[in-house]
């Protein structure tokens, strides 16, 4: 076999940062109580477990049995946690030990349970199974109960050798190619990177601001004007003209009706005056947020949905030339609300998508203007006014003569005094009275505005309500990983019994959105994936970008070395810190690939960052692919067979009746060094 030249298939992974991670902190999945009882901590190894985190979930299996809590239940699963994914040659010696003393450690299985049938299966599995016995080894599988029959073909698939490796392999990839879409995925995956949406809110309405000149305005001049208006009362009624008393009382009606009508006209106005601030574009925009900030990053959704809910028929760029004064004070106002809530930017975009849509909406409609329809002066208010002004002049001139007759110059002086103290009283009063209006108005449009914010956020919180769990993650993504190898075996002409161990390196894409449950795992939306497949004849290498959302991949490159050309493989960084995957081969430039990110702003009071990088790095099968490849770096081809004669040794030893030598096949071993835990699993003759 030729060796190719390798290259480094993830060189730009170190410059391209992910997107802020998303931690469902309402969920409590995986928060273990503090104290648990032995029930507890297997029932939480069981969620670890379904979701491939393999090592967690042994661990607290052995706390549960250590408890006392050892269930033929618990015992089935134990096996599981411990074998998953794994060959008997890939144990460790001390996980080895661990296999012999479950087996010491189980009692009789009874007919009746249907776990001990399950226990039965696993133990008929550490046997070689002949070509005539696979048929009816994989009809004892089928008859167990479904979660049993899927923690067998989802776990165990690797433990087999020859033709029932082969046959099982075939029920696995069905099961993964029918499990991959189910549940829709498709409809679904999308909301598990999704975060919290944060509740809507909108803007204090500002509280009337009256001035306090217009204050003194409206009370100097009313009581100046009504002393004045009293003397001509006084002068005209000692004239005695009935007509110049009634223009007097139509002078002073006219008044009221000017204070009314000019008061409504005035506070109109006043608002539109305001509305079209709010949509006219700005003649210069304002300075840029600085960069990584809250308002930069309200900046960018706003010019992302602006730009992407174009209405209709509409050219773009008209569209955000005429709406920049619209998105200006949208954005201001959403960065006013949460600017210091500690909310991020992501958990608002249901907000800036509805607030645009809504401005979309109104345009298609034709209603983002409807105010200007709604603020001109009604009739009444130009009737009351124009009317007053008629009604004022008209009475003054028809009275004017009497005041001249009755007394000249104090007639004109308070003529003049009450002109003077009326025309800034009314314009003070209009101030006020618009002021008021617009507390009023303002707040039955933030009611309005809350009543719509909260149902688009219910609309959205029920969209967000079929999320999938983790466990479904997990389950999508290994029936993804599942179907790629078989896609690479179908590649390189293998049958899985002609693969000795097959491996993952499970890293984040660049610039893929990831999320988590607290004190779970990470998961992706998309990954890099490097597969390899050892056989006799070397190592297979296929890289893979997976998207997880969408259920498709690519793959960007196949490479096949003999054992001998792997140089060298290591993990570079601390666990809590950026983590990156190197291998080296003999002739060509170390293929390196960053496998985990720390987010240490991410995390929940009650979680620690090494645990948290520790479980996401179980998950991805880390610890096992590192502990094939550096076995090959070290020894070459002569670690396959250095791990073949450890594992037939161990076995032997651990043998408690020591009835058969060792042999080559490790699986002969097991048949001959636990006949003993058969005859238990069969029951007394």
């Amino acid at each position: 076999m030729t060796t190719s030249t390798t290259t480094n298939v993830a060189q730009g992974d170190a410059h391209v940062g992910f997107q802020a991670g998303v931690v469902h902190g309402d969920i409590n999945f995986y928060r273990i109580p503090p104290n648990p009882t032995p029930q507890e901590q297997f029932t939480y190894a069981l969620k670890y477990l379904n979701a491939r985190v393999r090592d967690q979930a042994s661990e607290l299996i052995e706390k549960a049995v250590a408890g006392g809590y050892a269930t033929t239940n618990v015992q089935f699963y134990r096996l599981i946690a411990l074998l998953s994914g794994r060959t008997l040659r890939q144990l460790a010696p001390e996980e080895l030990d661990r296999l012999t003393a479950i087996y010491a450690s189980l009692p009789h299985l009874d007919d009746r349970d249907e776990w001990a049938a399950g226990l039965r299966v696993i133990i008929r599995l550490l046997k070689p199974v002949r070509a005539n016995e696979t048929e009816l080894v994989v009809k004892e599988i089928d008859a167990l109960n479904q979660r049993q029959r899927e923690a067998i073909y989802g776990h165990l698939e690797a433990l087999l050798e020859g033709a029932i490796q082969d046959e099982m392999w075939q029920k696995a990839v069905a099961l993964a190619e029918s499990g991959r879409t189910a549940d829709s995925r498709l409809e679904r995956i999308w909301t598990f990177f999704h975060p919290t949406p944060a509740q809507p809110r909108t803007l204090p309405v500002r509280p009337a601001e009256i001035a306090l000149r217009d204050r003194v305005r409206v009370g100097v001049g009313a009581t100046v004007f009504s002393l004045a208006a009293a003397q001509l009362i006084m002068l005209v009624a000692a004239h005695g003209a009935l007509d110049s008393i009634l223009a007097l009382l139509a002078g002073l009606v006219g008044l009221a009706g000017i204070c009314v009508g000019g008061a409504d006209r005035h506070y109109r106005g006043t608002r539109l005056r305001a509305k079209e601030a709010q949509i006219r574009p700005p003649r210069q925009w304002r300075r840029e947020a600085p960069p990584g900030g809250f308002a930069r990053k309200m900046d960018r959704l706003f010019d992302r949905y602006f730009g992407r809910y174009v209405p209709e028929g509409t050219d773009r760029a008209y569209w955000l030339a005429q709406t920049a004064g619209i998105r200006r004070n949208l954005r201001d106002e959403v960065v006013e609300i949460y600017r210091e809530t500690h909310v991020g930017a992501d958990r608002l975009a249901w907000l800036v998508r509805y607030l645009v849509s809504d401005v979309r909406r109104q345009w298609e409609r034709d209603t983002l203007t409807a105010y200007r329809q709604r603020l001109r002066p009604s009739v009444r208010s130009r009737f009351l006014y124009f009317g007053g002004l008629v009604l004022v002049a008209g009475g003054t001139l028809w009275m004017f003569p009497a005041v001249v007759a009755a007394s000249p110059l104090p007639g004109i002086g308070w003529l003049l005094l009450a002109a003077a103290a009326a025309t800034p009283a009314a314009r003070a009063s209009f101030q006020i009275v618009a002021e008021r209006r617009r507390v009023v108005d303002e707040q039955a449009e933030r009611l309005a505005k809350e009543a719509a914010r909260w149902a688009a956020y219910a609309r959205w919180c029920h969209k967000l309500s079929n999320k999938p769990s983790d466990v479904q993650m997990a389950a999508w993504l290994e029936c993804d990983r599942k179907v790629l190898v078989d896609q690479a075996l179908q590649q390189y002409r293998l049958r899985p019994s002609q693969v000795i161990a097959h491996a993952f390196i499970e890293a984040p894409a660049p610039s893929c959105k990831k999320a988590r449950y607290p004190q779970g795992p990470w998961r992706y939306s998309r990954y890099r994936l490097l597969l390899f497949l050892l056989t006799d004849d070397g190592v297979r290498q296929v890289d893979v970008d997976l998207d997880l959302e969408t259920a498709t991949s690519r793959i960007t490159q196949r490479l096949n070395y003999r054992f001998d050309a792997v140089a060298a493989v290591r993990i570079d960084g601390i666990a809590t810190q950026q983590q990156t995957f190197e291998l080296t081969l003999v002739n060509g430039e170390p293929i390196t690939v960053r496998v985990n990110d720390a987010d240490i702003e991410t995390l929940q009071p009650d979680e620690d960052a090494t645990t948290i990088a520790e479980v996401s790095l179980d998950a991805t099968g880390l610890s096992h692919t590192l502990h094939v490849l550096e076995g090959v770096a070290a020894e070459g081809k002569e670690w396959i067979k250095h791990r073949r004669r450890s594992a037939d040794e161990r076995l032997h030893n651990h043998d408690p009746e020591r009835t058969q030598p060792k042999v080559d096949d490790a699986r002969s071993a097991v048949h001959g060094n636990h006949r003993s835990i058969e005859s238990r699993a069969q029951g007394p003759t």
